[in-house]
């Protein structure tokens, strides 16, 4: 599970893979990426084909020619490590094991996933639920490099990991293996109620973080503004320093010597025309 160690900071993007996997590589480094985030399959379907061998070897050859620095993917919008209902528990644990080989295949070192709804299970059970299913997976991928991103949610509905104790109480319950980590969402993470925005909040914010997970544990960062107000409980990703979090928030992240050693990815709208500009405003932060 090989990671930046520079303080150079690994900038980048959400990628689209439209024309095949190598482009998410290809389009991200024309836009400035020195870090792509991507799907390595479609995440609105249970069932993929397996990886093209040729698919793979483009990929790689396309990090090697773009000199992206750290790649990083995203599993499925379908899958539910915490589904109270057997049949779709299984399908999820079957999908998120094929996610986590697909990051072998290419290389990724890791998948970020959300830590599934509870529905309407209880939260103490959905929570145990869990850490069932992610040590069965841990275990189905024992020996491979690669480890799992436990992001942060907004805590709409019943989804989980929308505190730092939920977490916390997650990566206890796996014995705190090595291949779990942490993806801090600031849209995320603001909407469910922490608070970034001046020089007070944002260090409380991540001192708690710091005392409850620990810097070491996280590792990826999607950068998005929110678009609604903290503690709203929406997600809605906003363009950089033009949402409800505002500009300090993001000059802080980018210049944090904490998280110096943690790639950077945004996911804000309108990728096609916007993710260019959004990008270039993280770089112009950075001192």
């Amino acid at each position: 599970m090989s990671e930046p160690q520079t303080t150079d900071r690994l900038l980048g993007a959400h990628m689209s893979t439209a024309g095949g996997l190598k482009n998410s590589l290809y389009t991200g480094k024309e836009i400035g990426c020195t870090a792509v985030q991507l799907f390595t399959s479609s995440p609105r379907q249970w069932t993929h084909p397996p990886l093209d061998p040729t698919a793979v070897s483009d990929f790689k050859k396309a990090k090697e020619e773009t000199g992206i620095g750290f790649t990083v993917a995203h599993d499925s919008y379908l899958i539910n490590l915490a589904a109270p209902d057997e049949v779709v528990l299984n399908k999820s644990i079957h999908a998120f094991q094929l996610e986590l080989e697909r990051a072998e295949e290419l290389g990724i070192p890791w998948v970020v996933t959300h830590m599934g709804a509870r529905l309407k299970s209880d939260e103490s059970d959905a929570v145990n639920l869990l850490c069932d299913s992610l040590n069965r997976v841990l275990e189905l991928t024992s020996g491979y490099s690669g480890g799992v991103a436990l992001e942060t949610t907004a805590g709409q509905g019943s989804t989980l990991g929308d505190t730092f104790e939920q977490i916390a109480k997650v990566l206890d319950g796996c014995n705190g293996n090595q291949r779990l980590g942490v993806c801090v969402d600031t849209c995320h993470i603001f909407v469910a109620g922490y608070d970034i925005r001046d020089e007070e909040t944002y260090d409380a914010t991540f001192q708690k973080f710091s005392e409850l997970i620990g810097f070491d544990r996280m590792k990826v960062i999607h950068a998005n503004d929110a678009k609604k107000p903290l503690g709203s409980r929406v997600d809605r990703h906003e363009h950089i320093g033009d949402g409800e979090i505002g500009i300090y928030a993001f000059n802080r992240l980018v210049n944090d010597p904490r998280m110096f050693h943690v790639p950077i990815i945004i996911e804000t709208p309108e990728l096609e025309t916007m993710h260019a500009v959004n990008l270039n405003r993280l770089k112009e932060l950075v001192q």
